[in-house]
């Protein structure tokens, strides 16, 4: 089992200076202590994950500080993004790390985000698969057929070329079967997370994305890749952790709150999140800490947290990708990788 790094942090924490030494010095710590990878994500117009408008530019960084980690997107929002666009970013990426890029590629969820390019909303699901198909292309050196400013058609490539003859690509779900069969037939890996499924949902999933995976008609024997984010902190003490983080976590889910709602109201018919109560909010937001800190998190002691990774080990999970910046003090948070890298050893 692998452990990463998970950023998604509420921008209105902390001021303008040192706004990211927490990715940075957390990607330090990464890099010299075993993990995997450091993920940023992609996130717009609100403070919740408002420091990441481009997994790019985080990523960038992150390579100029690491030498052994990969450098990854959780989650490049394919429709918002021309796929030369992409695939030069990440390219520079790869160059920058010396061959260390990785991209989850999402649908996008949040319709405000599509400001940026609201003719990609109403298709945005199928143009993920569309995208990992021509980044690939691209990122091999191969030509795409384009119609340029003035009308004419035309070829693009991609430059710098990149270090790796492969893109990693993983496809991000929030927990729809018909995501995790689609990365298997795109042979690309999984990106997913425990809002809205339990570890026994989680695993048949992961079955049917290996079932696709293996049948591919150019199956060449990888077994797949499926990335779990969990909220983590861990302690040695399970009393203090817990009081850790209830009140920074509590604070994290209702910055979030109306947010998610909002995207459910598109599923949920009649639903007005904006008619609830603050009362109403602070009752479901303290029944939503009670449920992710018991069954949906990594959180507690290290013998507490290897209960949580022998069940997504068991579900078929190949890696932990550990969300660290939720509102808890950053020096807070940089002793508590110390107490997680004791979880990593002890479980590999």
């Amino acid at each position: 089992m692998d452990f990463s790094l998970f950023y998604f942090a509420d921008g209105a924490i902390g001021g303008p200076r040192g706004r990211y030494d927490l990715l940075l010095d957390g990607a330090r710590f990464a890099d010299t202590h075993g993990f995997a990878a450091v993920w940023t994500p992609e996130r717009h117009f609100h403070e919740f994950g408002g420091l990441y408008p481009n997994p790019a530019v985080t990523a960038a960084a992150v390579a100029a500080v690491t030498e052994r980690i990969g450098v990854r997107a959780g989650s490049v929002v394919a429709p918002l993004h021309h796929p030369v666009r992409i695939a030069e970013e990440w390219s520079v990426v790869d160059n920058l790390s010396n061959g260390r890029a990785g991209v989850s590629l999402a649908s996008g969820w949040n319709a405000v985000d599509f400001a940026l390019r609201p003719e990609g909303y109403a298709d945005r699901k199928d143009a993920v698969l569309e995208t990992v198909r021509t980044v690939r292309s691209l990122w091999r050196g191969e030509p795409l057929a384009v119609t340029d400013g003035a009308g004419k058609p035309a070829e693009v490539k991609v430059f710098p070329p990149p270090v790796q003859a492969e893109l990693p690509i993983w496809v991000t779900s929030a927990g729809g079967p018909q995501t995790f069969q689609a990365a298997g037939q795109a042979g690309a890996g999984v990106l997913t997370h425990l809002l809205g499924q339990d570890f026994d949902q989680l695993a048949e999933k992961i079955a049917l994305y290996r079932k696709a995976l293996a049948d591919r008609p150019d199956h060449d024997g990888w077994p797949g890749h499926v990335a779990l984010m969990l909220h983590t902190y861990l302690g040695e003490d399970a009393d203090q952790v817990r009081e850790t983080v209830r009140e920074p976590f509590t604070a994290y889910l209702k910055s979030s709150f109306r947010l998610i709602a909002r995207s459910a109201t598109s599923i949920l018919q009649g639903f007005d999140v904006d008619k609830l109560r603050e009362s109403d909010i602070d009752f479901l937001v303290r029944r939503s800490f009670d449920t992710y800190y018991s069954s949906s998190g990594l959180f507690g002691t290290p013998a507490q947290a290897a209960a949580v990774v022998e069940r997504a080990k068991a579900a078929g999970v190949d890696e932990l990708a550990c969300l660290i910046d939720f509102g808890i003090p950053d020096r807070t948070v940089l002793t508590g990788l110390e107490t997680l890298d004791e979880l990593r050893r002890s479980v590999q």
